[in-house]
This record gives C-alpha cells, structure tokens and sequence, in this order.
C-alpha cells in the first residue's frame, strides 16, 4: 500500500520528511517529546497536551492499538504524533482498532519514518519550539512563513467543560476544577466513594461555596498558568475560608502563583512516566508520571507561605508545595499516573484525610 508523504518543519529551519499516518493536511503547534516506553494512548488523550505535537522517543509505536478502556479524555487533544516507526498490525487482546485509524477519525496528523532521537536531541539543545506538520507540499520558505504566526494562549478555555455536573458518591463532597483534567484524577476519587462535581475554569469562589464542597481539587491542564487569570482570586478566596485544597500540575503552579510565588517556562519540561521525585520528609524517592512545561521556581518560594515538599531528583526543580497555615497541598507531578507507575496514589488519600481532618475540626470549633 503507497504511503503518502508527510513532513515536518522545525521553526529553526530543520525539516524532516517522513510517511503519514493518521489524517492529512497541516498544523502547527508547539512540539515536545515524550520519554514514555508505553501510555502512548493516554498521551493522546491527556488535556494537557492540547496545541502540541508529541515526539515519542521509544521508536515503535502503536503496537497494541486502541482499545476503549484506556482514555482520559473523550478525544485526542495532541495536534500530531510523531514517531519513528508505527505499528500496522497491532495485536492485543483489549485492541479495538489501530492507532492509525483512531487518528485518522479524529482529523489528528501522524509522521513516522524519521529520526525521533535527533529531534529529541534538538528539542533538549534549543528547547521546545515551534513546528509545522503537513502533508502538502511547501517548500522551507512558505513553511518558515507561516512558523511566524504566534500560537494561540487560550489552551485550557479550548479544554475545560462549559458546565458543572456531579457524579454521586458517598463519601466527602471534591469540586473538581477542570482546567483539562485527566479521567484518571476522576477514577481515584470516585475509588475514595467521593461525590465529585466537575466545574468549569471560570468558576468563582462564590459559586463553589454555594456546593458546600468538603475539598476543592485544582486539575492538571495545558499552557501557561499565568494565562489562567480566573484562577488566583478563586484560589485565594478558598484558601481564606479554609477549604482544603489539592492541586495537580497546572493546579499546582496555580496554587503556587495565588499564593505569590513565580513560574518560569522550562527549556524542554518533563514528559514521561519515568521520573525519580524525591519527598523531603521521608527522603524516599517516588517514579513518578510527568508532563509539564512549567515550573514553580525556586527563589520565589521564600517570601511565601508555602514549603517546599518534593523536587525533582533529576534537576531540583520544585515537585511539591504545602501551606504553611491553611489545609492545602500540590504537586507537579501526575500522582493518578495514566499512564506511568502507581507509587504516588497516596496522595489521593492524604487529600481525603486533610478533608475528614479540617471538617472534625469546624465540627468541634
């Protein structure tokens, strides 16, 4: 079967030409890489990757298709998947359908054919960059053209839901922040028998206080937390009541930021499921899943009411933030995993008890 072309232009003017798969046409994005051996199939559903193109590094891809167990979100959200080599004839015993054929019915574009560990390299060297896949025919110049176009900033508007909805439970009451949260966030508490009401990102504090809510978690999501306005004075607010509070990558550096901390773009970030956390209280070492490109920074810290609870072992940067005075805690890391290693789900628990704690407490005032 003749397979037809695609190619992919690097906004610092490299270019590699390689075969489609999936849908056709031509997109632009931001492109990073994933480190992740497998998951390839949460990748593609993850929120957080919304107006991204996603190099993975491990070389083959695809190999036991899609199945219909495995998504955190309704869709694909990544706009094109690149790999070094695609798997045809995926076998497993949960597969549904290939992954070609699950790109091609949600319009997302796929290359393969080219050299994934130059582009990772690339991406390490220069940092994330933008790109441009497409299989048209465009020469450098018209494709350096249209690489000059900003990307748009409006990622978690594009994600989040319109309206609230409650999934009943009986256990304590989580309004859950959607700024692109992944279904596996939604699986541990629901696992907790929590009763959980989803809210749109533009939610106000008023309107959460009106659910009565025991605990409030801020989800994961795509792009720069200091586009997410909306967030901080909501975040303040629940803080000044003693609501407490989980916050989960975005989250965590939106929870960082209403509390005066910085972010600061990382040059690459970290996307994998295979990277070592360090907790400071124990100084036991956790593998966690990641995918982020942001981070708190470090000097920021000091003049705010937060401590520093986790860092990256790899780079020191900030994992991990509690305050100091109110029943509030993130990470920057994916404790839900989906995928990666499931060592971090005790946080779902330590959420769960900060709640039964602060609402013993108001009970006995």
């Amino acid at each position: 079967m003749h397979k037809k072309k695609a190619t992919l232009f690097l906004e610092d003017g490299t270019s590699f030409e390689g075969v489609s798969f999936g849908s056709t046409g031509e997109s632009i994005a931001e492109i990073v890489f994933n480190t992740g051996m497998t998951g390839y199939q949460e990748i593609l559903t993850d929120p957080s990757y919304y107006g991204q193109f996603v190099v993975m590094t491990y070389p083959l891809i695809g190999n036991y298709g899609i199945n219909h167990v495995d998504f955190e979100s309704v869709k694909p959200r990544v706009f094109g998947f690149i790999v070094k080599e695609v798997a045809d004839f995926p076998s497993h015993w949960r597969k549904n359908e290939s992954l070609t054929s699950y790109l091609q019915q949600h319009g997302i574009l796929g290359i393969a054919g080219i050299d994934t560990r130059m582009i990772t390299k690339k991406i390490r060297e220069k940092g994330t960059m933008k790109a441009l896949l497409t299989t048209n025919s465009l020469t450098r110049e018209e494709a350096l053209k249209r690489l000059e176009s900003p990307l748009s900033n409006d990622q978690v508007k594009q994600v989040s839901i319109k309206q609230p909805f409650t999934i009943p439970g009986r256990g304590e009451r989580v309004v859950l922040v959607d700024y692109g949260y992944k279904q596996g966030i939604l699986r541990e508490l629901l696992a907790r028998q929590c009763e959980v009401t989803i809210v749109p990102y533009t939610t106000t504090v008023e309107q959460i206080n009106t659910l009565n809510p025991d605990g409030v978690l801020l989800s994961n999501g795509p792009g720069d937390p200091k586009e997410v306005i909306e967030a901080i004075p909501m975040i303040q607010g629940l803080m000044q009541e003693r609501i407490p509070l989980f916050g989960i990558c975005l989250g965590h550096q939106l929870f960082a930021l209403a509390n005066g901390a910085n972010t600061e773009k990382m040059k690459f970030g970290h996307r994998g499921g295979n990277h070592p956390v360090k907790e400071l209280a124990t100084n036991r070492i956790y593998m966690t899943s990641q995918n982020h490109g942001f981070t708190v920074t470090t000097k920021s810290i000091a003049t705010c009411p937060l401590k520093v609870t986790h860092i990256a072992v790899n780079d020191g940067t900030i994992e991990g933030l509690a305050h100091t005075n109110v029943p509030a805690f993130s990470v920057q890391y994916h404790p839900e995993a989906s995928p990666g290693p499931n060592d971090s789900r005790y946080l779902f628990d330590q959420f769960i008890q900060l709640m039964r704690k602060e609402k013993e407490e108001k009970q006995y005032a």
